[in-house]
């Protein structure tokens, strides 16, 4: 009996994100594709100079090594510019796009708030800017993103990645990607608000955007039924 091979979706963290940030949907299709998570290397001495440029590297290695065909790559925020990135460099081996509150055109970077690193409260409270659904936000999360700021080595290379990301805009180029592109944005996203959402809509010319309300930026944590609903309709079409 012949079974058709499952496809291959790759989750792109964020700057600030982790692998736990995907833990609904990789719940949600991890026994219907094969779902690969990698951990960006965003403290890796080498991604200081051209980093967004050695995070793609980074995802064409991970690819091959793993013998992954035409993956769908859904990406966050950074995770969406590196997608964006590999997409066109390789127009031929990805499948489509998913992209939620991704860098390549604008975005206010929580990297700014380094500035007043020793402030606990002040990095709680620009956290807690991130978010529209205050309920996922933990003290783990507050504690991770204040130990690295408080870790000189990890906040240059953070603040190389976000200028380099800065640096990217991609307006010119988007209208290369001719694979479906699904944006999903947050309508309390303040750090790619949804005017950003519509100008990535205007230039990827197979792009397709949903809005998901009482959601900031990082909407498969925030609103993870919602995401996935969408996410459902896109991969199923």
């Amino acid at each position: 009996m012949n079974t058709i091979p499952k496809r291959d979706v790759i989750l792109l963290h964020g700057l600030f994100g982790s692998l736990s940030n995907w833990s609904a949907v990789i719940d949600t299709f991890g026994l219907e594709y094969n779902v690969y998570a990698p951990e960006l290397p965003l403290f890796n001495r080498s991604v200081r100079r051209n980093s967004l440029e050695q995070l793609v590297f980074y995802v064409e290695k991970y690819i091959k090594e793993n013998q992954i065909v035409n993956p769908i790559l859904i990406g966050n925020s950074l995770g969406g510019h590196v997608a964006l990135l590999y997409a066109l460099k390789n127009p031929n081996n990805f499948e489509k796009l998913v992209l939620a509150g991704s860098s390549g055109l604008f975005e206010n970077t929580l990297s700014a708030s380094f500035v007043r690193v020793k402030d606990y409260n002040y990095i709680k409270s620009k956290v807690e800017e991130v978010f529209e659904t205050k309920e996922v936000i933990t003290k783990e999360l507050i504690d991770d993103v204040y130990s690295t700021a408080n870790n000189p080595l990890k906040a240059l290379s953070l603040i190389a990645i976000a200028r380099d990301a800065k640096r990217q805009n991609l307006k010119d180029v988007l209208h290369k990607i001719n694979r479906p592109v699904l944006l999903v944005w947050g309508k309390q996203d303040h750090v790619t608000p949804p005017e950003v959402a519509e100008e990535f809509y205007q230039h990827l010319p197979n792009s397709r955007l949903e809005y998901i309300d009482n959601c900031g930026h990082v909407p498969m944590m925030e609103q993870p039924q919602v995401f996935n609903k969408f996410l459902t309709q896109f991969l199923s079409a």
